[in-house]
């Protein structure tokens, strides 16, 4: 499994290099999607097990992000490198985090829109699992400051470039202090996955959950099309 993923990564690079989305391939891949300021980070950063991810207001993340990790275990120190500069390899995540910034305000400008052109992180290390996951923008729904007035349907029409893939696993952050049925996220993955097959639900902030029949229901799959699992957290 482990060579098949390293293949998988191996053709996003290629397709990458030469200006193909992996998306038109649909290659395997887990897909993160969520509205801003639902935990997708934190999701994030607990899977990679770095705190590497630029954090702010409004749309932080504005290119897709794709994150391809590699377990080995003769790896001392976690280490990452970005395709657009294959031969640096950082080992401070910090740097990791200002490179995104960087890269993204050169192709996106300053103003928080946002891009379908992809940023290819690797990461190395010996204690996480060999996976590749795309981080995309947050769902929004108002435009703010500079934003684009159709900021809404470009974010959502990104996302569903990715989550139409029927090799993608869609992971779905809905935050639980807010009404399940509502979320934003869940709903996109209704519109390519209606039953559910190859959604994840992950329910953040469950300490701040209304302790009701509903959501009790909501945490035991009784009434979310989430077939691979739901998760709190």
């Amino acid at each position: 499994m482990d060579n098949f993923l390293e293949i998988i990564n191996d053709l996003q690079d290629v397709f990458s290099t030469v200006g193909v989305s992996s998306d038109t391939l649909n290659l395997p891949q887990i897909v993160v999607v969520g509205s801003q300021s639902t935990g997708k980070s934190s999701v994030l950063e607990s899977i990679v097990r770095q705190d590497f991810l630029p954090r702010g207001t409004g749309i932080v993340t504005r290119r897709p992000l794709i994150i391809q990790l590699t377990q080995d275990i003769t790896v001392e120190t976690p280490k990452a490198s970005f395709l657009h500069e294959p031969d640096v390899w950082h080992t401070d995540f910090d740097e990791v985090s200002n490179e995104i910034i960087r890269n993204t305000d050169q192709v996106c400008g300053k103003n928080k829109g946002i891009s379908s052109d992809p940023i290819t992180i690797k990461v190395v290390a010996a204690n996480m699992p060999t996976l590749t996951l795309v981080d995309l923008p947050g769902i929004t729904k108002l435009p703010v400051g500079d934003q684009p007035k159709d900021i809404e349907e470009q974010t959502s029409n990104l996302i569903k470039t990715y989550i139409e893939n029927p090799h993608s696993i869609i992971l779905a952050i809905s935050p639980g202090n807010n009404d399940i049925a509502n979320s934003e996220s869940l709903k996109l993955a209704k519109t390519v996955d209606p039953n559910g097959d190859r959604t994840i639900a992950v329910i953040t902030k469950v300490d701040l959950m209304e302790r009701t029949k509903e959501n009790l229901d909501v945490l035991q799959g009784k009434t979310l099309p989430a077939k691979l699992g739901i998760i709190g957290v």
